[in-house]
């Protein structure tokens, strides 16, 4: 298992089915894909939809070659920035003031953890990915990189401004208990330490 208690790939034969494959990585992908739209569920179900779609007009190839986690989660993250790209040509939504999330729930974590995701999905897309990455599907800098096609200092340099802004947003979860990202508030704490 993993620190944020997601179940670890499974290696997949070549004879395993597509059918096989979205059973037993529906509900991780599902995650996956409301945490890179902001928590909006209708598009993390447009974009897993689409992604296991492109997904199974290749799964010969992507099952020989033996990493179909590593091929969708690809998929989606392009899916997620196209998408970003075309969203920024919109008028932005101005931000809720976070004071007012934390005060409106009195159930504490549920509190933090809803102002937590919802601070995440007011970063910008591409620091929102690097921590998904880094903090929800626990890669390291050196495979985030490689996943967003870019250098390490750049995945260091976004986590750091993501996570310097998600302080700044909320300020009480800074100071209190520890919100965690991943479904069963099991994720990696933002801000901690693994070094890729």
């Amino acid at each position: 298992m993993s620190v944020n208690n997601q179940a670890e790939p499974i290696a997949w034969a070549c004879g395993s089915t597509f059918e096989e494959y979205v059973a037993a990585s529906s509900g991780r992908l599902f995650t996956l894909a409301l945490l890179l739209t902001g928590h909006r569920r209708a598009e993390a179900e447009d974009l897993l939809q689409d992604s296991l779609e492109r997904a199974y007009r290749r799964w010969d190839l992507i099952i020989r070659k033996g990493s179909p986690d590593a091929y969708v989660r690809q998929v989606m993250l392009n899916a997620a920035v196209d998408r970003w790209r075309r969203e920024r040509r919109r008028r932005e939504e101005p931000l809720v003031d976070a004071a007012d999330w934390a005060a409106a729930d009195q159930v504490g974590d549920v509190a933090d953890r809803d102002l937590l995701l919802r601070a995440l999905a007011g970063l910008p897309p591409r620091q929102r990915a690097v921590l998904v990455l880094r903090y929800f599907e626990d890669l390291t800098e050196i495979q985030t990189a490689a996943v967003l096609g870019c250098s390490i200092g750049a995945v260091k340099s976004q986590a750091s401004r993501a996570l310097s802004r998600l302080r700044e947003i909320t300020p009480s979860l800074s100071t209190g208990g520890e919100p965690r990202l991943g479904p069963d508030q099991g994720g990696a704490r933002p801000g901690s330490s693994r070094n890729g």
